[in-house]
């Protein structure tokens, strides 16, 4: 801009010397001024012609700790080369996709990939590819948009949990359930014509015989506890800032449990208030698994609504045997009875206490300051003992949850379990 406003004084210096002077040498200057100018004008408005771009992104959902691959490639199909190309994509991303400035001679192309890692999970844009040229003295400058622009999701990274495990159903006197599935369980209960995609080590020959065609063997489901999650996103709830804040562990924690229910074979369903009231119905298999994570993608602390109120408004929805699991940062003892009455419907309820304090002291030390006082840690101590008492008393599994160490180290069966440290 600077550079603009120089050149465009000094030219009405030199036409007004030109004009009260008449010396021969000033018009000189001028006519250079006005041919320079020209020729840039041209240079930066033709820098673009008959030039050829596109991107493309290599994948477009990831999970947190992944890299993405965006593919630039340009061609030039003009006589002259292009001295000056500067190309880059803007984005919603937390890291920018990195640039460059190339040059194209006569007729060549350039084809390169820029990376960027995946740090944070969350819904993010990419929008078009643009490409940007001008003329050697920065008078003026081409700038064009390439593509549409490619939207990108970013799900939660899984952690494994080989020592959790979800307590069997206990439904005594219950008939079996009329749901057939494809999966191998010991139950066959019924044969059918073989269809295209069928696998042949599920043919059951004797029934083809007699039937003198093929016939396939349909297996009904086990009956297993359903498990329900209940996100608590109150806003005043959650604390803590970064990879230490409260609903990052909330996220991952329901992503972990979920992936290893829906590897058990279990029904999965999720529930949880944010700036709108969002419902999984319960199923199973990997598309389940698919709704449950582009959910937690980006999902955020955000409600209004008590996590005591979201239990008792989704109390009757849920059938006998299942279990009920809670994630929640709340040291609010509110919301244990909503919790322990589940029981009275023949459901097992469960909770994950996201420890506030160990959050907020994490937090602090990431940011280089000073640890909360004994008299600001006093309160929320006070408060998680007492919501842990108010746990035992109804007999409510739970387990406390803090930053820093693995979901699989804490996240274990009782019988299993070993001593973790709550605060740093």
């Amino acid at each position: 801009m600077m550079r603009k406003l120089g050149f465009v004084t000094a030219t009405l210096l030199v036409v007004m010397t030109a004009v009260f002077t008449g010396a021969t040498y000033v018009y000189f200057f001028m006519y250079l001024g006005i041919v320079t100018v020209g020729l840039a004008y041209l240079i930066a408005r033709r820098g673009l012609s008959s030039l050829e771009a596109g991107s493309w992104l290599d994948r477009h959902q990831a999970t947190v700790g992944d890299t993405l691959t965006v593919t630039y490639t340009l061609r030039s199909l003009a006589r002259l080369p292009k001295p000056w190309l500067e190309v880059h994509s803007p984005s919603t991303l937390p890291v920018a996709i990195p640039g460059r400035v190339i040059s194209l001679g006569s007729r060549t192309a350039r084809t390169w990939a820029a990376r960027v890692p995946l740090s944070d999970r969350g819904q993010y844009r990419v929008d078009p590819m643009v490409v940007r040229t001008g003329d050697p003295f920065g008078f003026f400058e081409s700038t064009a948009s390439v593509g549409p622009g490619a939207a990108l999701l970013v799900h939660p990274r899984i952690e494994p949990l080989p020592g959790w495990r979800l307590q069997p159903t206990q439904l005594d006197g219950v008939a079996r359930r009329t749901e057939f599935g494809s999966n191998l369980t010991p139950l066959v209960t019924s044969v059918r014509p073989y269809t295209t995609g069928d696998a042949f080590n599920r043919i059951h020959w004797r029934s083809s015989a007699r039937h003198q065609e093929l016939q396939v063997k349909e297996f009904d489901i086990e009956q297993s506890a359903d498990l329900w999650i209940f996100l608590d996103l109150e806003r005043v709830q959650h604390g803590g800032s970064g990879a230490s804040a409260t609903i990052e562990t909330v996220v991952k924690a329901a992503a972990a449990i979920s992936a290893h229910a829906l590897a058990d074979d279990r029904s999965v369903g999720l529930e949880c208030v944010g700036l709108r009231r969002a419902l999984i119905s319960s199923d199973r298999g990997a598309r389940q698994q698919q709704k449950i994570m582009s959910l937690l993608a980006v999902v955020q602390a955000e409600g209004t609504t008590p996590l005591a109120e979201l239990l008792l408004e989704s109390a009757a929805r849920h059938r006998r045997g299942a279990i009920a699991g809670v994630i929640t940062p709340s040291l609010d003892r509110s919301w244990v009875k909503p919790l322990a009455a589940m029981r009275g419907g023949g459901v097992s309820p469960t909770a994950c206490i996201v420890d506030p304090l160990a959050h907020a002291v994490a937090s602090l030390a990431a940011a280089g300051q000073g640890q909360p006082q004994p008299t600001e840690r006093q309160p929320f101590e006070r408060d998680l003992r007492a919501l842990r008492h108010a746990l035992n008393e109804h007999d409510v599994s739970h387990h406390n949850l803090v930053p820093g160490v693995p979901l699989g180290e804490q996240l274990i069966s009782s019988a299993d379990r070993q001593p973790v440290a709550t605060t740093p």
